[in-house]
């Protein structure tokens, strides 16, 4: 049904061997199927609920998913933020609303299933804080053991506590997230763990569900998807799915492919805007969005690929424009994410300002993570409640009545 092909060179590799990249390159793989083989419906996919494996016949699982009713997240009409920017089709399609808070579990029902498949006994990851709480949960139902290294001091409370309370063992380093990557692949290489970092290029074929779920919700192909990135693992997951909807006939054009990095953690921007063949990576990422603070993003090639290949763009936002967005998305929008996922949503704001989006577009933001993920940004940023004494009187001058 599938192989893996090296996105550089195309060499072709079994789906039973074990391997993150290319070992005639050393480049990226990807999952590749045989598309006029596969019985794919779109009228039988729409009796099913809407969910990572309503589209099974184009994902790797042939085993029993391990599964936690991933994907089915909402697509909310922008209307109040849509009409300050001048856009009537703004959505954003939240992704903090899966079992973890966060888009990952769409990559990690597939990536630990497909541990389950090929006999591996234990997973690891290295993780910014969304990746490691998603894989504890996901090992856990499993009933695997599951590893995770963060960068000390660099990870948001909220996603550490979770994969604490869902049993992984988790390990600080005193270095960067990609130093962190650097250090598991090596361990996963030389020990037999199984890497479920977004290098894993069966992880990424859970991802790519977001595109199919957003064109389910609109009934139409949007005119552009902004995504954040971090590692890039996203927007080059959910190009790919819409090439194989496009391959099957299921649609016939696709969607400008839009990143948005932090200012302070924007490899990927730069070499867009300066038209390099490579991102050069940033050695020391800063941005308060924590779960895009990456310098050296491993999907980097992919992700390159799928902008310009759909006449997309790039651009950074600082995180005072973030934390804007995030305070703007909640208190006009009602809808509570994570720094990094207002990235996407603070990038158009942005581009519409520099006259590099059409206003008519209709553009789907995917905002990756539930804002529970980092309270402690969130406490910063508003006032504290005001204490009164426990009566009437204190509780109406505290009002102004």
């Amino acid at each position: 049904m599938y192989h893996l092909v090296c996105v550089h060179c195309g060499a072709k590799f079994p789906p039973g061997e074990i391997i993150y990249n290319c070992s005639r390159c050393g480049h990226l793989l990807a999952v590749q199927y045989d598309l006029d083989s596969i019985s794919a419906d779109r009228s039988e996919w729409n009796k099913r609920p809407l969910s990572v494996w309503r589209y099974r016949e184009i994902l790797p699982v042939t085993i029993e998913p391990v599964t936690m009713q991933e994907g089915g997240t909402p697509l909310y009409h922008l209307k109040r933020l849509g009409q300050e920017m001048g856009i009537k089709e703004l959505y954003a399609k939240h992704e903090g609303m899966n079992p973890s808070g966060s888009f990952k579990d769409r990559g990690m029902t597939v990536g630990v299933s497909m541990a389950l498949q090929l006999k591996m006994t234990s997973v690891a990851c290295a993780s910014t804080g969304n990746t490691s709480a998603s894989l504890a949960v996901y090992a856990a139902k499993a009933g695997i053991p599951a590893v995770v290294l963060l960068p000390a001091g660099k990870v948001a409370m909220g996603k550490v506590a979770q994969a604490l309370m869902h049993g992984a063992r988790v390990i600080s380093i005193r270095g960067n997230f990609d130093r962190a990557l650097e250090m598991v692949h090596e361990l996963c290489i030389s020990h037999g763990l199984y890497l479920l970092n977004s290098v894993n290029p069966f992880r990424l074929e859970g991802q790519k569900t977001i595109g199919f779920e957003a064109i389910d919700q609109l009934g139409c192909v949007p005119d552009r998807i902004v995504l954040p990135v971090g590692n890039a693992g996203n927007i080059s997951a959910v190009h790919k799915g819409l090439l194989e909807l496009e391959a099957l006939g299921f649609i016939d054009r696709l969607p400008m492919m839009t990143g948005i990095q932090a200012s302070g953690s924007d490899p990927v921007v730069r070499a867009i805007h300066d038209g390099l063949p490579e991102v050069i990576p940033e050695k020391n990422p800063e941005t308060i969005a924590t779960a895009i603070r990456i310098g050296a993003p491993v999907n980097a090639e992919k992700a390159l690929t799928a902008i310009r290949a759909t006449g997309g763009t790039a651009a950074s936002v600082t995180d005072d424009e973030i934390l804007q967005m995030q305070r703007d998305l909640a208190r006009k929008e009602g809808i509570g994410v994570e720094p990094a996922s207002a990235a996407s949503v603070a990038g158009v704001r942005k581009l519409v300002e520099l006259g590099e989006i059409d206003r008519d577009e209709r553009i789907v933001c995917v905002v990756t993570g539930h804002l529970l993920k980092d309270p402690e940004t969130v406490i910063r940023q508003c006032d504290p409640p005001f204490e009164i004494d426990a009566d009437v009187q204190s509780l109406l001058s505290a009002l102004h009545l």
